[in-house]
């Protein structure tokens, strides 16, 4: 088995859809005191095809919350009905429960050090996030560069690239 958390590689950055202008956009990102990107990380079983996606109550900033489970062992739900995925650590293996609601339901299983390599590169692949983001905010919002960076940084619980963090 060979689970992979699913990133892509990056050909730039463009400003994802949003309605409204680009000062509706700022608005929200630079006021809103509780960021969120639906959508969390999604895992796959690459020898079977089995994914364990996020669900509605899991966002992309969570994704530290993978680390809780690794440390602190109690389990952690990514949804509810009608599709519950669920992710528990049994010892030094962690069992990711695609539909918790059905007991037949596809399973993936990991080492806990496998999970922590996944989480590592899911770090690296949101800091190079950041460091594109802050490349397109330089050339198309050169003067909300630093605001807009730095709110991307707090959504995913990352330094801010080029912005020195706050003490």
């Amino acid at each position: 088995m060979q689970p992979v958390l699913e990133t892509y590689a990056p050909d730039g950055f463009a400003l994802w859809p949003v309605a409204g202008a680009h000062g509706s956009f700022l608005h929200g990102l630079l006021t809103l005191g509780h960021l969120f990107a639906a959508g969390g990380l999604r895992v796959t079983d690459t020898s079977t095809g089995v994914a364990f996606l996020p669900g509605c109550c899991d966002g992309l900033e969570d994704w530290r919350d993978w680390y809780r489970l690794i440390d602190d062992g109690g389990p952690l739900g990514f949804g509810h009905a009608p599709v519950s995925p669920v992710a528990e650590r049994f010892g030094d293996t962690v069992r990711l429960t695609v539909n918790a609601e059905q007991s037949d339901s596809p399973v993936i299983e990991l080492s806990v050090t496998a999970l922590r390599d996944l989480l590592a590169g899911a770090e690296r692949d949101l800091a190079e996030f950041l460091a594109l983001a802050a490349d397109w905010a330089s050339r198309h919002l050169p003067d909300h560069r630093a605001p807009v960076t730095a709110a991307l940084a707090r959504l995913v619980g990352l330094p801010a690239p080029g912005i020195p963090p706050e003490g």
